[in-house]
């Protein structure tokens, strides 16, 4: 058992010194004394009105030494849209709306004084389901939208439930349906699903007698946090401090802000003492955030030759109680909406609608995975309807050089090729139209793509500077919680300088207060922003070198290059070590010329253009895409419904392989997260009372080794990313896009059933069987079939 100061970390005795191993925050004996613990009071409804909070009693609990409500607090926090206040106002919006907490000495003092609270709710109808929320008169989860702040490109519509709704309008999208061959329209549906990140949210702040605040937090946003908490509390940026270790995991899910609020409201109220907020797993489950639902329906019109002319997209996102984060998805899930594919002709919605469930926010993919669940199956019914060959059918559809996505963007021949991932996974599992077959076994395709989803003005900070032994080190803020951002920064600073990488630290662990600054550790935008901010901090330390090298070594500075740790001549092979250089260069007479050598940069992307707001139409909305592909192969059991994904193939144009090993684990991880989510995972809720019914590891299931396919394969594409570090882009969230089509289409391909709402379960597998069955049986004697469908 782990002691009661513990938060998420192990300390371990070394060679006789106390160090701090594993992700999370520091234990609190050695960096939080005195630390008081933190208890939150969640609501037991969906929606309900608040009409009283009596913390009295709490207050009197020994050991309690402070109490929150949102009287005290009623500041509104969200990082796109103000829609969600630090503890409930007026109402409680779902299972687990924070309503009051408190901090106590003792976890077991705080929980006790909860139990005292008197809370007084009137309770309101939820609203679960996206489309009940969508008719008139349905219940308001935000009767106030109207008064939100929000950024100018999220479109909230007061007096509904919709909090964005994103338009795509290209050609002539009702002309091109009425001419077309043939038109399809099928429906599909992803539910909310949770991270699961191995360590739990965990929050720590002090307010300080100075009137500072001092925060500690499991985040992938430090800088973002800081920005969350000013606006929240009307604090200048200089008196918040945020500080990030390792993480345990995020996957979106410790994206812009959580705990933080939380915690700080209860440190405001005992000045000078640190208070921890640690979520148990299951409050992990719907208390903090979760990936949105989604109902795509989609209509589809070709001509005679399988070339799409129509395409319309509809896209219900289901996004809980709040929309602070989860508004972006819908966006981006708005401008990416054709996917891969090149449509002359479309008609897109993408609308977010409030619902009194958890909260929807980032995820892996940020809404990619679910819009590819129902596009990329579409693609396959129809090549299969039409007679056509699945892959052939996306060859002949999808984007490349020369043609325009459905905002308008023409891609060039730098921006990717996911004809050439097709091609490639095509060959790794033979998805030859002609291959030899077997019954209940069956081989599927799907594509994906996606770009950063970011503000215009996203940036990303480093600096370089030498210690005296010639140690490059590299300060970064982006956050490095598995995917490998530390070596990767290694590797292009060694690179950029021609170091040993021996010679190269990368510090991370951001701090707020000394580190420089980036937007967000999100988007898959790591290797690339903070990749060329490297790149042109490297740039500068080789001017400063290579202009006091030039005076030692009495040649231009245009004929010095940095080689094997030295600033070198290479005509007349002289050099200078750079031991030498890095604190200035003393001559033998003592004189000394040049300094410290140390440089910052920075990286923002250039040339981005807002959508139109009526059309979304746009000559460069975002600053690059990532292509891809995967193949899947299934075999199935038909007396149970049981199938195994056995072989699994990706293939993904990432602009420049920098890291073999660490780009193949980061493949291997999505595949399988993306298998989890496409077959077994769902957050359940109680439909009458929106209270969650699987909300802990024994109940909700994700990935084990067991679940593993017995062969992973991948394969690389580079096409140079014209303003990627060495070429390239980002892979991080696109390894998990296509996973679960490809396994439907899979299972199509093995049997001839369809299952349009994800997760495909044994379960659902045996039942379309057994209609398929019963379909075929009716077919064979007509007299079998119900009078109704004669």
């Amino acid at each position: 058992m782990k002691p009661n100061n513990w938060v998420g970390q192990d300390v371990q005795r070394i060679d006789g010194v106390e160090k701090v191993t594993g992700a999370a925050l520091y234990t609190a004996d050695l960096k939080f004394p005195r630390l008081l613990h933190a208890f939150v009071i969640r609501s037991p409804h969906a929606h309900a009105r608040l009409l009283g909070v009596d913390l009295s009693r709490c207050e009197r609990v020994p050991g309690v030494r402070a109490v929150a409500t949102g009287k005290e607090f009623p500041f509104h926090t969200g990082i796109y849209l103000k829609d969600q206040t630090v503890f409930a106002t007026d109402r409680v919006r779902f299972v687990g709306d924070p309503v009051a907490a408190i901090a106590a000495e003792t976890p077991e003092a705080a929980e006790e004084a909860a139990a005292l609270a008197r809370i007084d709710y009137e309770p309101l109808e939820p609203v679960l389901d996206v489309e009940r929320g969508l008719l008139p008169g349905s219940p308001l989860v935000h009767p106030d939208l109207g008064s939100y702040e929000c950024v100018p490109w999220i479109t909230p519509k007061a007096g509904s439930n919709i909090c964005n709704h994103l338009k795509v309008r290209k050609g002539d999208y009702d002309k091109a349906l009425s001419s077309s061959a043939r038109v399809f329209e099928n429906v599909f549906e992803v539910p909310q699903v949770q991270h699961v990140p191995l360590e739990p949210h965990v929050s720590v702040a002090r307010f300080d007698l100075a009137g500072k605040v001092e925060v500690h937090t499991s985040a992938q946003s430090p800088f973002t946090v800081r920005h969350l908490l000013c606006a929240c509390f009307g604090l200048p940026h200089g008196d918040v401090r945020v500080h990030v270790p390792l993480v345990g995991g995020g996957f979106g899910g410790k994206a812009g802000i959580n705990l933080e609020p939380i915690v700080v409201a209860l440190a405001m109220k005992c000045p000078g003492r640190f208070v921890r907020l640690l979520v148990d797993r299951s409050e992990e489950f719907y208390a903090t955030v979760v990936r949105q639902g989604l109902r795509a329906t989609l209509v589809t019109g070709v001509d005679r030759n399988g070339k799409v002319q129509a395409q319309k997209m509809h896209y219900l996102w289901n996004c809980g109680a709040y929309g602070g984060y989860g508004v972006n998805v819908v966006r981006a899930a708005g401008y990416t909406c054709g996917g891969a594919y090149e449509f002359p002709n479309v008609w897109g919605d993408s609308i977010g609608v409030y619902t009194n469930r958890p909260v929807g926010s980032a995820y892996r993919g940020f809404g990619m995975q679910e819009i590819h669940w129902a596009l990329e199956q579409q693609m396959d019914m129809v090549a299969h309807a039409i007679g056509m060959d699945p892959v052939a059918f996306r060859l002949l559809n999808c984007l490349g050089p020369g043609k325009a996505t459905v905002t308008g963007q023409v891609l060039n021949d730098f921006s990717g090729r996911v004809d050439k991932c097709i091609q490639k996974v095509s060959e790794m599992v033979d998805l030859r139209k002609d291959r030899p077959r077997a019954r209940y076994h069956g081989k599927g395709i799907a594509c994906a793509v996606k770009a950063p989803a970011m503000p215009n003005n996203a940036a990303s900070s480093v600096v370089l500077k030498f210690a005296e032994d010639a140690m490059l080190e590299v300060l970064i803020s982006g956050i490095d919680y598995g995917q490998g951002l530390m070596t990767v920064a290694a590797q292009f600073a060694a690179e950029a300088l021609d170091l040993p990488i021996e010679s190269v630290r990368v510090k991370g662990r951001p701090d707020t207060d000394h580190s420089p600054y980036d937007w967000q550790t999100v988007a898959s935008r790591q290797t690339w922003a903070t990749g060329n901010a490297i790149f042109k901090a490297a740039d500068t330390i080789k001017e400063t070198l290579f202009s006091v090298s030039a005076e030692v070594l009495g040649v231009p500075a245009s004929e010095l290059v940095c080689e094997g740790g030295a600033v070198k001549h290479l005509a007349t092979g002289r050099s200078i070590p750079l031991a030498a250089l890095v604190m200035g260069y003393q001559f033998p007479d003592g004189h000394t010329i040049g300094g410290p050598v140390a440089a910052a940069a920075s990286f923002i992307p250039e040339g981005l253009l807002f959508l139109d707001p009526q059309t979304s139409q746009s000559a460069k909305p975002v600053a690059k895409w990532t292509f891809g592909a995967q193949a899947v192969e299934v075999s199935v059991d038909p007396e149970t419904g049981q199938y195994e994904v056995e072989r699994v193939a990706a293939c993904y144009d990432v602009g420049k392989v920098i890291n073999p090993g660490l780009i193949a684990g980061q493949t291997y991880g999505g595949i399988v997260q993306g298998l989890g989510t496409g077959m077994m995972e769902e957050l359940i809720l109680d439909e009458e009372t929106g209270r969650p019914r699987n909300a802990s590891l024994m109940d909700y299931k994700i990935p084990s080794t067991a679940d593993i396919p017995k062969e992973l394969s991948v394969a690389f594409v580079e096409t140079p990313q014209k303003d990627g570090p060495m070429g390239a882009r980002g892979i991080g969230e696109h390894t998990m896009i296509p996973t679960p089509a490809a396994v439907a289409n899979a299972l199509f391909d093995a049997c001839g059933i369809r299952i349009q709402d994800m997760p495909i379960t044994a379960e659902k597998v045996l039942r379309a069987l057994r209609a398929k069955a019963l379909a075929e049986r009716e077919r064979e004697v007509p007299e079998l079939a119900p009078a109704s469908s004669r």
